[in-house]
């Protein structure tokens, strides 16, 4: 993406651990799909995995394997076999990729670790809370393996969270119960799930000390690593071994503060990333960031894995609010402030805003809150054009143009 050579980008040692961590899940899942015991649920990313957990089902995220899609960049050809079937190539391309994956029999999670495809499952739960697609997403397998699909719909565009809406939601997740019971083969348990639920807030608390630590000049970490190591936070919160492993991430970064060690060398500029990432860029994004000497130290979609409501006493509460909390589902006027918020806490030079072009819900540029933002707070951003998994929708040249005119601009500005 860029001429200028890139400081060689500092690795985090715990990356190994987590991917011990990682391959222990999928190992786990792959034991359970080959297994007439153990029953598989699928979750959405912001969905009710605790409650799932606490019916001892094993847990997977169809959007952790989207991610893993455009990672490997096989989502661009896999896609089309879903466009084939009547999905639309303008709908979210994570659901487009994984569609084209399940139909192709073509799975990065086969050479990685060992599963013959995605792993069956034997109820799917949606949370509308990030989009309408993903319940079509779910729906596809419901027809494919005839099993239940449960859902919680989540309003869009709140304000003030009220009474109303969290006891709307409740009574949504007490109503998964009598399904969640008949297929695994278990009884509620309230005192099990306020277990799950405790550690997934332990969980939640330890992920926002992480990137927390990039409030600090100059920061241990970037968006580009949080991007990797927050896959803990979205497939195991509700796990022991997942706050196991930020404490010893938090570990590390702290002593990185402590010692002056830079994720990006000689740090001059502090950048915001609000948006989806282009997951076939990552690595590239980080160099090229790094060689302007420009630190992309935050971001929403990182922070959208902090759920500071599963604290309340009542763990039906806390999954209602937490879930409702997240920064997609809320109206405008909360966004403004959260990235005034964020632009403080984490002194932002700059922002910039990825229009993604098959994720609607997930593009915050849309409705004019960009040049609000820059209004109000006189940081300048800019709005760069791509996709999440669909890197046709993508442009090198065009992406780098814009990111070093508005480097050239905090540049001129002293």
């Amino acid at each position: 993406m860029n001429d200028r050579p890139a400081p060689p980008i500092q690795k985090i040692r715990a990356t190994g651990a987590m991917k011990k961590l990682m391959a222990e899940y999928f190992g786990e899942l792959k034991e359970a799909a080959d297994s007439d015991s153990t029953k598989i649920a699928w979750c959405t990313s912001v969905g009710p995995a605790e409650l799932l957990r606490s019916f001892g089902f094993q847990v997977y995220f169809p959007e952790n394997h989207g991610a893993l899609l455009g990672a490997t960049r096989t989502a661009t050809d896999l896609i089309p076999a879903a466009n084939a079937i009547g999905y639309s190539p303008d709908i979210c391309s994570y659901l487009t990729s994984d569609i084209g994956s399940y139909l192709r029999r073509s799975t990065p999670l086969t050479p990685a670790f060992g599963l013959e495809g995605v792993p069956r499952a034997d109820v799917l739960v949606y949370n509308t809370n990030q989009c309408r697609d993903v319940h079509e997403w779910f729906a596809f397998y419901e027809r494919e393996w005839n099993i239940p699909l449960l859902g919680i719909e989540t309003p869009r565009g709140i304000g003030d969270i009220t009474r109303d809406h969290i006891h709307a939601l409740v009574q949504q997740y007490r109503g998964l119960i009598p399904t969640l019971e008949e297929v695994s083969g278990r009884t509620f348990d309230i005192d099990r799930l306020r277990e799950v639920v405790q550690s997934s807030y332990r969980c939640t608390q330890l992920w926002k000390r992480v990137l927390e630590l990039a409030q600090h000049r100059p920061s241990p970490l970037t968006f580009f690593d949080g991007t990797i190591h927050m896959g803990p936070a979205v497939v195991l919160r509700g796990d022991p071994r997942a706050e196991e492993y930020y404490a010893l991430l938090i570990t590390e970064l702290e002593e990185r503060v402590a010692q002056g060690v830079a994720a990006v060398p000689q740090e001059s500029h502090r950048f915001y990333w609000e948006g989806m990432p282009v997951w076939g860029k990552i690595r590239d994004h980080a160099q090229t960031f790094s060689a302007h000497r420009s630190c992309v130290v935050a971001s929403t979609y990182c922070n959208s894995w902090i759920f500071e409501a599963l604290a309340e006493d009542d763990p039906f509460e806390g999954m209602a609010r937490a879930y409702a909390e997240i920064f997609i589902a809320r109206d405008e006027d909360f966004k403004e402030q959260y990235l005034a918020r964020m632009a403080r806490d984490y002194h932002i030079d700059g922002f910039v805003f990825h229009d993604a072009k098959t994720c609607p819900n997930n593009s915050n540029n849309r409705y004019g809150l960009s040049k609000r933002v820059t209004a109000k707070l006189k940081i300048p951003h800019v709005v760069i054009s791509g996709d999440l998994n669909d890197l046709r929708m993508y442009s090198e040249e065009q992406t780098r143009t814009q990111f070093e005119a508005l480097v050239e601009q905090l540049h001129e500005a002293g």
